[in-house]
């Protein structure tokens, strides 16, 4: 070895060199190998060769220190004797120390390659009394029991040992260093000065890692007789499985594999996928119980037999029956219940068993998924819905193969299953709103479904075996027609629901909302009165729909607004809500109150729109002003309408000099086509003439009518072409209060569809161009 830089001039026996150690606290008595990297440690070693082979131990506070002060050591520590030392091939080198005495550091101080301190010896008293000797014996107790629960292979030879100990301090420092404990309780036990609390406070640690080793060989012992059991189950199992093969004894069923083939061959499949399932519980008995695949092939096997494939109610046709029901959950759309009931005494005559799919299309709260909820308690059949709104997976649909991790059926099994029968009413709801991405097509996966001439067998990707629901009366819904992939529309029987008149709103809420908000809301019938009027006005100035929702919110917040009233005050009489106090509950009117115009107005002329809430009026205002010939349209208008904005511009420059209009006017005018409300987006073909009317009135300076409306797609030579939701928009203007409605010729067979109570108080004009259009919406013909 180096000879240190720089020795002691003399022997201090109190001032020794420094080791520190990273996560090791060495007690008195205790001989233990150490293992030196640190060039400071190495020169610190060195330099006790030199005193004696003496040197101090103590232990830091971090391990990650690696050139520890004062305050990262703790403060007590062990003078300890090097007795061999030896340097090993990486400059590493390996030492063996005994420790013998406690010391307290006094001061560290710096040398130029080593750390030295000051010391304390601690002076140990070791008396004798009955106490100590009680106290040794009851920790020599103890200590041999925790090496036997520890299976300590030398524990004979550490018992020897410590039966030839009398002194107490010396029996603590030896028991201390064989146990298992952390750096910090360790380091505690070497701070304990006095030798009767050091033993003390040692008993209670042996006793408290007793329980702990007691609890653990509990724990691993019932693990172990577990694990026993299983494996010697399987291996019983086995081998009686060997001997009913030798024996050709089929009788006696237990495994999980034999379950499933009982309830499998229960259910009389066909015989090719009898087979199938067959040979999916003979690979089940083949692998272990705990493996994985085992896992999946369960699941799938409950799945299969969760499948009612022979179970189904009976079914009642009743057609008095239908309309009775119908009649009970719906107030009015007469025309709607009709074509149900025609639907299903059709279906009654033919004896068809094969699906049917309705499709019910109109605005939200209308009554879709209720009529479909009617159709199915009327039938005694049980129902299942399913919301398609954002699917954009075949997944969804089909399912998902078992390959995948947590893989399941689609949807349409899944409702099947539910509802525990081959022939539900089965609502799949929104399907104007699936979509796809560049994965799959979730529409195309539903075209097996609705087929009738495909669905007797449908696949389903995670069970991959038909099943038949052919039985099963699909039912769609959705807002708007257009938005359902034709292929799909073509497989369906639309029927279209276009909303409520005011006074049957008025009904709907006297007969159903009312009584089924009070008793939500825990009143008694009668409790609350709303009078005829006031739901009128919630109708007209509350609300903006086709449907009935929000009037039903509405409801909901004065029935709230009357139960604080009446908590508050704790005196129960009845409310009556009318118009004078309305505002009191439900805050000042939303919506403008419907009315015409009150003049003529150029420029100015009412159409008609259709939005998924329904049917709309829309207000289309024209100015024109000096310019440059810049067109601009405003409103938050889509592409569709922006189109039809310039197409009416089109056509009214190809007739400028026929309505006496300058034909530069393009070129020294700007044209702004505004339609108010511009927060609310608009789009469609069905305001063109509306635009041409507007145009052609602010340019020729002649008013347009304020008592008419109209709907329809224009061309460029003025053709104007027939457009959807013809119903609902006539809804919109009666309840404006137009009597006159200009519409396309084309769309003359779309008034059967409309209530006769409607159509007596309507007058309809039915045009092929523009030119048409103009002598009548205009107070006068622009030549």
């Amino acid at each position: 070895m180096n000879k240190p830089e720089k020795k002691l001039n003399c022997f201090d026996k109190n001032t020794l060199p420094l080791l520190p150690l990273k996560d090791l606290v060495v007690f008195p008595y205790m001989v233990i190998p150490l293992f030196i990297e640190r060039a400071q440690s190495i020169n610190a070693l060195e330099e006790a060769i030199n005193l004696k082979s003496l040197i101090f131990i103590a232990t830091q506070r971090d391990p990650g220190t690696e050139k520890p002060k004062l305050e990262d050591l703790y403060s007590v520590g062990t003078i300890a004797k090097v007795i061999q030392i030896y340097k090993l091939p990486d400059d590493t080198i390996k030492i063996l120390i005994e420790g013998l005495n406690r010391a307290k550091i006094i001061k560290l101080e710096e040398g130029d390659s080593f750390l030295k301190t000051k010391l304390e010896k601690i002076k140990v008293k070791n008396d004798k009394n009955l106490k100590i000797e009680a106290l040794i014996r009851l920790a020599i107790n103890k200590f041999e029991q925790y090496l036997k629960l520890n299976n300590d292979k030398f524990q004979s030879e550490i018992m020897i040992s410590l039966g030839n100990i009398k002194k107490p301090d010396k029996l603590a420092d030896i028991i201390s260093s064989n146990l298992i404990l952390n750096l910090k309780e360790k380091q505690n036990l070497l701070e304990i000065f006095d030798p009767l609390e050091r033993l003390e406070k040692l008993i209670g640690i042996l006793k408290r890692e007793i329980t702990i080793l007691k609890l653990e060989k509990k724990i691993q012992n019932r693990v172990e007789v577990n694990l026993e059991k299983f494996q010697k189950d399987y291996y019983l199992k086995e081998q009686l499985k060997e001997i009913q093969k030798e024996l050709g004894d089929k009788e006696i069923n237990i495994s999980e594999a034999d379950e499933f083939k009982e309830k499998i061959l229960s259910l009389k499949l066909d015989k090719e996928l009898e087979d199938k399932l067959i040979k999916e519980t003979i690979h089940l008995e083949k692998i272990p119980i705990l493996s994985a695949e085992s896992g999946i092939i369960i699941n799938y096997l409950e799945w299969i037999l969760a499948l009612p494939w022979n179970k189904k109610y009976k079914e009642k046709l009743d057609i008095k029956l239908v309309k009775k029901t119908l009649d009970e959950d719906h107030y009015g759309l007469l025309d709607v219940k009709e074509r149900i009931l025609e639907y299903l005494a059709v279906r009654k005559l033919s004896n068809k068993k094969k699906g049917v799919i309705l499709c019910l299309i109109g605005p939200p709260g209308v009554g879709k998924t209720s009529l479909a909820k009617s159709i199915a308690r009327a039938m005694d059949r049980k129902f299942v819905r399913a919301s398609l709104g954002g699917v954009r997976d075949e997944a969804e649909i089909r399912g998902h193969r078992r390959t995948y991790i947590g893989s399941m059926p689609g949807r349409i099994i899944q409702g099947i299953v539910n509802a525990k029968s081959k022939n539900p009413v089965f609502l799949l709801d929104e399907i104007d709103k699936i979509s796809m991405d560049f994965r799959s097509d979730p529409a195309a996966a539903l075209l097996e479904v609705l087929d009738p001439e495909q669905n007797n067998s449908f696949s389903d990707h995670y069970l991959e075996i038909p099943f038949d629901l052919s039985e099963v009366m699909f039912i769609t819904t959705a807002n708007n027609e257009e938005e359902i992939p034709y292929s799909l529309r073509d497989r369906m029987e639309i029927i279209n629901i276009p909303g409520y008149t005011d006074y049957e709103k008025i009904k709907i809420g006297q007969l159903f909302l009312i009584p089924k908000q009070l008793n939500n809301h825990g009143f008694k019938k009668r409790e609350i009165e709303i009078s005829e009027k006031a739901i009128k006005k919630i109708i007209r100035e509350y609300t903006h729909e086709a449907g009935v929702r929000g009037l039903e919110k509405e409801i909901a917040s004065i029935c709230r607004k009357v139960a604080l009233k009446i908590v508050s005050s704790e005196k129960k009489k009845t409310i009556r809500i009318t118009l004078n106090n309305l505002e009191n509950y439900l805050g000042i009117s939303r919506y403008k109150n419907n009315e015409i115009e009150k003049e003529d107005m150029v420029g100015l002329a009412t159409g008609l729109a259709w939005t998924e809430a329904g049917g709309e009026v829309l207000s289309v205002e024209t100015i024109v002003m000096p310019g440059k010939g810049k067109l601009t349209l405003t409103g938050q208008l889509g592409d569709v309408m922006q189109e039809s904005g310039k197409a009416a511009l089109t056509y009214a420059r190809s007739r400028a000099a026929k309505f006496k209009i300058d034909n530069k006017f393009y070129e020294n005018c700007d044209i702004h086509v505004h339609i108010p409300e511009g927060a609310i987006p608009k789009d469609g073909p069905s305001a063109g003439i509306t635009m041409a009317t507007s145009l052609i009135s602010s340019l020729t300076e002649i008013p347009v009518r304020k008592d008419i409306a109209m709907t329809g797609e224009i061309t460029l030579r003025g053709r104007v072409l027939p457009v959807g939701g013809l119903k609902e928009k006539i809804l919109a203007a009666y309840q404006y209060g137009i009597k006159t409605i200009i519409i396309p010729r084309d769309n003359i067979k779309n008034l059967e569809d409309l209530p006769n109570n409607i159509k007596k108080g309507l007058k309809f004009i039915a045009v092929n161009n523009v030119d048409e259009v103009l002598k009548i919406a205009l107070t006068r013909y622009p030549f």
